[in-house]
């Protein structure tokens, strides 16, 4: 039987992605190879991301491959996975959820006494949220793999950056922030964006990989993803989402936001673990009935200017 060959991008924390799975392959046996490919996100560093299209930027080289057959699976971090996928590829794995908060990244210790500060994001969800407690502060773009955004921390003027926080732990970056002269802080008041946090597996429609799956992961990650799916329509947005499993429930949360952070419409329910399927695009219309819609078309027509 030939090796299942994985695909990922080449950036340090993709690698460990893909390790993670060859890892849960091996394990059971199965001989596997890891071939690296250049993602158009990973080339592209200067436009900020939403303008060179949000939805599939870091999939579209491995969804290429996949369909001309260069690579048997392919591995994401999830957020990034778009929630319409191309036609013959499906997502068929769900790796156990890492820390799903993103962390602030930030240089002197009195960085929240301060009136104003300058933080960087290439995410519009965090600076949405961002703004929306802080609307004096001033919001730049940032892009690059984990490291390069470390690295443009320290040589700029900013305040401090936003990360995942599964990101800077699974790179082993955590860990040398203090060695740098960095300090770092959960925002426990951001909300994550949807499938956070977890490591996914798509794959053509007709290849058949182990399940390998977490299933609590799985179920969370439907939620968050139906939720995204109904509210996005087509359009880059400030939306985030966690759905957590206790105890056979499911506690979850949910928010789209203006650009500048001033409109947030959010959802909160606690609900059976049995009852999980429809629930989030049952949540994302609870919002549109809120004014998402409108909130939406607001968002495309400042995004298209």
């Amino acid at each position: 039987m030939m090796p299942i060959r994985i695909g990922t991008r080449k950036s340090p924390l993709a690698m460990w992605q893909a390790k993670l799975v060859q890892e849960k392959l091996n394990e059971k046996k199965i001989a596997t190879e890891i071939v690296p490919i250049t993602s158009e996100g990973d080339i592209n560093l200067k436009q900020p991301i939403y303008q060179i299209g949000i939805t599939g930027v870091f999939t579209r080289s491995l969804d290429i491959a996949l369909l001309n057959n260069q690579i048997d699976i392919a591995v994401h971090s999830l957020k990034d996975v778009p929630t319409l996928l191309p036609e013959g590829i499906e997502l068929k794995g769900f790796m156990q959820r890492g820390n799903p908060n993103d962390i602030l990244v930030y240089k002197a210790g009195d960085v929240f006494e301060k009136e104003r500060r300058i933080i960087a994001t290439g995410s519009l969800r965090r600076s949405a949220f961002w703004l929306h407690k802080f609307p004096q502060d001033s919001v730049v773009d940032l892009r690059g793999n984990v490291q390069l955004r470390i690295q443009k921390l320290l040589d700029s003027a900013w305040d401090g950056a936003i990360f995942a926080s599964a990101g800077l732990e699974r790179s082993e970056i955590l860990q040398e922030l203090n060695s740098k002269g960095l300090k770092y802080k959960l925002l426990d008041w951001v909300m994550p964006a949807p499938s956070q946090g977890i490591v996914g597996i798509t794959a053509r429609a007709d290849f058949e990989i182990p399940d390998i799956s977490d299933e609590n992961s799985k179920i969370c990650a439907t939620i968050e993803r139906q939720f995204l799916n109904i509210l996005e329509g087509g359009c880059t947005a400030p939306i985030g989402a966690i759905a957590e499993v206790s105890k056979g429930n499911i506690y979850f949360k949910g928010a789209i936001l203006s650009l500048d952070g001033q409109k947030l419409i959010s959802v909160e329910e606690n609900f059976p673990k049995s009852e999980f399927e429809n629930k989030g695009k049952e949540l994302a219309e609870k919002c549109l009935k809120k004014g998402a819609g409108e909130l939406i078309q607001q968002i495309k027509t400042q995004l298209q200017k």
